[in-house]
């Protein structure tokens, strides 16, 4: 059975119950740890491992919310409880649009979980602390830096993402709790401040979960079309959308896109950054859809279309222990 790190942040950061009015050991006890296996042959196996570990949050009775790349592809997973204790559990679902994920306990857990609060309230200047499993030691006091938009290079968009700071050092998965204790968001990443050495982290709203919550229960994933996916990461250089990898197998490898294809236009219309681009492609209809794309590349301007997939089918499905 696997066992998570030893380490510490920093004092100076950490949270005190003194300057909140809620039981603070309470609040951060529901905060687990979580260790995931993957199959070597798993899709997503060379790009985010077959060993993944960070946190999850408990949500409800035996279940955990985390962040989706923990456990995508996941044939075992372990929950470490802040108390010592280690549960197996089943990874539920992933909801490919917000990145959160599911994971079922499938032993008693026993602890507090945590209310989920409002994110749309959520103001930049606002002091929040950022949960890791073992309590305060493990925890962030900090404040929400901005609140925008976010691109990833992997065809992912959130149109109102939460940054904070300082940085938590484990962020996947970690609680971001409200000043009055409530659950706000999830997070998912850690993005270098522009000009500096210091990072922020990025964290997922929870009102994107409330929507999709029981349809990722019982199905796994939300019960609706599903988005045109081209197999395709990208990235904005001087207002142009520039492929710098193609995922093996996927639409884009198969109409034959190269690293360094400048993206110009979806279906005849011009996009200068990634989310404009993802817009317009999501825009086209659901996973099936042809999206015709203008490239430039080799110094010549062409047209290619490509025949977009559910990139779901590529991904081997949770499985019950």
């Amino acid at each position: 059975m696997p066992s998570l790190p030893e380490w510490n942040v920093p004092a100076a950061i950490r949270p005190r119950s003194a300057d909140f009015g809620f039981d603070l050991d309470r609040a951060l006890s529901a905060v687990v740890g979580l260790h995931a296996i993957i199959p070597a042959d798993a899709y997503t196996a060379g790009t985010l491992g077959t060993e993944r570990a960070g946190n999850g949050v408990l949500i409800d009775d035996g279940l955990v919310l985390t962040i989706g790349y923990l456990i995508t592809e996941a044939e075992t997973v372990w929950l470490h409880l802040g108390d010592g204790r280690v549960v197996e559990g089943h990874a539920l679902g992933f909801d490919q649009e917000s990145g959160f994920g599911l994971v079922q306990a499938l032993g008693p857990i026993d602890l507090p979980s945590l209310q989920l609060g409002r994110s749309a309230f959520a103001k930049s200047g606002e002091r929040v602390i950022i949960g890791g499993v073992g309590g305060r030691t493990r925890s962030v006091a900090g404040r929400i830096a901005a609140r925008q938009e976010f691109a990833g290079y992997w065809e992912y968009l959130l149109d109102d993402a939460i940054f904070t700071e300082p940085s938590h050092p484990n962020w996947g998965g970690t609680a971001l709790l409200s000043a009055t204790g409530e659950l706000i968001g999830v997070g998912s990443l850690q993005i270098e401040r522009s000009g500096s050495n210091d990072h922020y982290n990025m964290s997922v709203p929870i009102d994107l979960l409330p929507p999709i919550l029981d349809d990722m229960r019982k199905f796994g994933r939300p019960n609706k079309p599903v988005r045109p996916w081209l197999g395709l990461y990208s990235t904005e250089i001087e207002d142009k959308v520039v492929v710098v990898g193609i995922a093996p197998k996927g639409p884009a490898a198969r109409a034959e896109l190269k690293t360094g294809d400048v993206i110009l236009a979806v279906a005849g219309e011009k996009v200068r950054s990634e989310a404009e681009f993802y817009r317009k492609v999501w825009g086209l209809g659901t996973a099936g859809v042809e999206v015709p794309l203008t490239l430039f590349s080799g110094g010549a301007t062409f047209d290619v279309v490509l025949h977009s997939s559910d990139r779901a089918k590529f991904l081997k499905a949770p499985r019950l222990h």
